[in-house]
């Protein structure tokens, strides 16, 4: 179980101010769901694409009202715009910039930023240059934000298509980047249908060079797909993982966990939860915060973590999320304090880097005045 709650409740959802000033890890964001608006509809307008909106509120509202299908596959149609205009080195290295100083801006000092090489080539680009227009802006973004006193660390997770067969192909990229930026690898995509073990030897690959996966799994199927995460994918992490209590009995005299649950809590399988996204994808069918298994996974002693999933088609960022839980559950800062250090436990960096990062958010979680 966790340890109790500071009795001392944080502000409201609505006041940011102050959650924004706490460092955070960000684990599961996907660029191409975080774009600028205002980056889409230049580069739509250079590229001769017809959008659905002109300008960045109506652009805002017309992912929101996609986001707000209730389908995780709904969802996933409405990155074609994002997709789009990602296919050049230039928007590739604008938008990986911009993506930093956005979560700079947001208190995040490590992220981790996961997107599709093999989704960027309608133009000519490679799949190296891709990754290399992706390094060359997120490096641009943090000497930014270091230049404007904001200290962030960004990688890259190279995403593959589980719905795609270049699986093999895109493990052996991340293992040419490892150590130039590429810190990890992922699946992605339609879930159900498209289990773990149809890319089994890119995992394999992988294992094989010590190099470390997070897998999608337990958003939009259930236990089997969190199964073939953690046998056929090596996951340390669950992308989602929501479905985790499908091997849960929380009626009763007390809550009994299922082999699969008993093994993802006492192993410290981080979830890296996206609150309003698995709203709006119908992860958590309600559609309601107060139903999401967030504390109820928190309080069994599972190692929760919050993220934004695709800032710019759910319309937030880290800091809404963690003030949406912190409204809804009344967390404090020991609560949120956990999270980010359950983050951090799970982020791909070494001993020595993790040692840094610990401290920062230790400092930065210290009682408010």
């Amino acid at each position: 179980m966790s340890s109790p709650r500071d009795v001392r409740p944080l502000p409201a959802a609505g006041d940011l101010l102050r959650v924004r000033e706490l460092p955070k890890v960000s684990l599961h964001d996907h660029l191409e769901g975080g774009l600028r608006e205002s980056t889409i509809l230049e580069a739509g307008e250079s590229l001769g694409l017809a959008l659905p909106a002109d300008d960045v509120e109506s652009l805002g509202a017309w992912f929101l009202r996609a986001a707000n299908s209730g389908s995780l596959v709904t969802v996933l149609e409405s990155f074609w715009m994002s997709v789009a205009v990602m296919q050049t080195a230039d928007v590739l290295s604008r938008v990986a910039c911009e993506y930093v100083l956005d979560l700079a801006s947001d208190g995040v000092i490590y992220g981790e930023v996961r997107w599709a090489p093999e989704n960027m080539l309608t133009k000519g680009l490679s799949l190296d240059d891709a990754v290399e227009a992706v390094q060359s802006g997120l490096e641009t973004g943090i000497a930014t934000a270091a230049a404007q006193g904001h200290r962030i660390v960004v990688r890259q997770l190279l995403t593959a298509m589980r719905n795609g067969a270049n699986s093999l192909e895109i493990a052996r990229l991340a293992l040419r980047w490892r150590d130039r930026g590429v810190a990890g690898f992922d699946i992605a995509g339609p879930e159900a249908g498209f289990p773990p073990s149809l890319h089994r030897d890119a995992f394999e690959l992988l294992a094989s060079e010590f190099f470390p996966a997070t897998v999608h799994a337990g958003e939009a199927a259930g236990l089997d797909s969190i199964r073939s995460a953690l046998v056929d994918g090596r996951a340390s992490r669950l992308g989602h993982g929501v479905r985790i209590t499908e091997d849960i009995d929380a009626i009763g005299a007390g809550p009994r966990l299922g082999q699969v649950a008993r093994w993802v809590r006492d192993h410290g399988v981080v979830l890296e939860t996206s609150p309003t996204s698995n709203l709006q994808t119908g992860a958590v069918p309600s559609g309601n915060l107060a139903e999401h298994p967030f504390d109820l996974l928190h309080r069994l002693g599972f190692a929760v973590t919050v993220n934004t999933d695709n800032r710019l088609i759910s319309q937030t960022t880290l800091s809404h999320e963690i003030a949406l839980l912190c409204d809804t559950f009344g967390y404090g800062l020991p609560d949120l304090e956990r999270f980010q250090l359950n983050a951090l436990s799970a982020a791909f960096v070494d001993a020595g880097e993790r040692t840094q990062l610990e401290a920062v958010i230790r400092t930065g979680h210290a009682p408010w005045s």
